[in-house]
């Protein structure tokens, strides 16, 4: 009876102990741990705050005298620089909670692994507690007092010593194992609180924007209220598409001069077009001359509008080379692909830009998300097809669209 209640005793006292190393090593078991997915987020942080900085210096300019001076065009341009950043902020916070789920799953698996290693380590630990009981602790002096001599004496005690350190071994095991599942666990749950707030600020940030695209399309629209100045919105468009044409002549005839030169291989597509919006077939506007819905006047159309939400994939419709990726005032943000035997593509109105001038594209490469830039008052992709350096029907090359005028 004795026996047992002293086993109790060593087995309270060795509780206390190992609450106490707890407090003691807490701190330092959640500040160790680190991985690769935690700093790919801190970057993405990074990203946000310099997206934070240039947000508020365009709202400057938009809130100075100098701004409300500037013509209705100039002006679309920094809304449009405006909507352009509030994109890329979305991104970044649609990029961020990709990453935090990835490291929710991540940190699932870790509080699980380390509640296995705990459960095992309590269980070593109960099984030498219940030895420990049926054997009575009395043993280690029962060992040393049966010596025979003092030789024997001394090696009894080293035994003795050997059997409290595997002992001490397997308490210290334990707790590392419980602080590391515990660590583990507030991990979890202050990621898991990182991941909601990053929800909240999406949906913050997809308010603004739509206010920011109502904002750009009431202006352009306003424009478009009198006739004289849409008629002089028009004529600037048209100069602008020709403007744009031309240098898209000019860079693909510089671009054949020089692979003569070097006596290399043109770039070529596949020699079929894909269409370049996967979510959406519907065509809006046709090309060539249509009726102006208000003034009941032809007007040209160099291409055709497809039908696609804010924010959608444009892909690059065949293989080739990125000729311009740039921005002007009737185009918005623009993308040129040059796909060989005179074959280019243009691409405008876009949100934001996803390849350089340059660079070599595949059939189906993202290379662009639909927006509302430039002379536009809704989202939807402007997509013209030239062929010698003269705009066709884009129509030519597909079969499945559904046309909704």
């Amino acid at each position: 009876m004795k026996k047992k209640r002293a086993v109790r005793i060593v087995a309270l006292i060795l509780i206390l102990i190992m609450g106490l190393s707890f407090l003691i090593a807490a701190i330092d078991a959640l500040t160790a741990r680190a991985d690769v997915s935690q700093a790919q987020i801190d970057r993405l942080r990074e990203q946000k705050k310099d997206y934070e900085k240039r947000r508020q210096e365009i709202q400057s300019h938009i809130n100075t005298i100098e701004y409300e001076k500037m013509t209705e065009i100039a002006k679309k341009k920094i809304l449009d620089d405006r909507i352009m950043l509030t994109g890329l902020e979305i991104e970044n916070i649609n990029e961020t909670i990709e990453q935090y789920i990835d490291l929710i799953a991540q940190k699932e698996i870790e509080v699980t692994k380390a509640k296995q290693r705990e459960d095992a380590q309590l269980a070593d630990y109960k099984e030498r507690v219940r030895d420990m009981e049926e054997n009575g602790v009395i043993t280690y002096l029962e060992i040393i007092f049966d010596s025979t001599s003092f030789t024997d004496l001394l090696a009894r005690v080293d035994f003795v010593t050997d059997i409290m350190s595997a002992d001490e071994t397997k308490y210290f095991k334990l707790i590392d194992a419980r602080e590391e599942t515990i660590a583990a666990k507030e991990d979890l749950e202050h990621t898991k609180t990182e991941l909601e707030d990053e929800r909240i600020n999406l949906v913050i940030k997809e308010s603004d924007l739509a206010e920011q695209l109502e904002e750009a399309n009431a202006l352009i629209a306003g424009i478009e209220a009198t006739l004289e100045a849409e008629n002089e919105l028009y004529n600037s468009t048209l100069d602008e598409e020709k403007k744009v044409q031309a240098e898209i002549n000019k860079k693909v005839e510089e671009l054949r001069r020089q692979q003569e030169k070097a006596a290399a291989a043109a770039v070529k597509g596949t020699g079929s077009l894909m269409w370049p919006t996967p979510s959406s077939n519907v065509v809006t506007s046709g090309f060539g001359n249509r009726m102006h819905p208000v003034y009941r006047v032809l007007r040209q159309h160099t291409g055709i509008d497809i039908a696609a939400g804010y924010g959608a994939k444009v892909l690059a419709a065949d293989s080739g080379s990125v000729l311009t990726s740039a921005y002007s005032s009737s185009y918005g943000n623009y993308v040129v692909l040059n796909h060989g035997n005179g074959v280019t593509t243009l691409y405008a109105h876009l949100s934001s830009r996803s390849v350089s001038a340059g660079q070599s594209v595949t059939k189906g490469q993202q290379i662009g998300l639909v927006g509302s830039t430039g002379v536009s008052t809704g989202a939807h992709l402007h997509y013209e097809v030239s062929v010698g350096g003269q705009r066709v029907n884009p129509l030519q090359y597909y079969s499945q669209y559904v046309f909704s005028g």
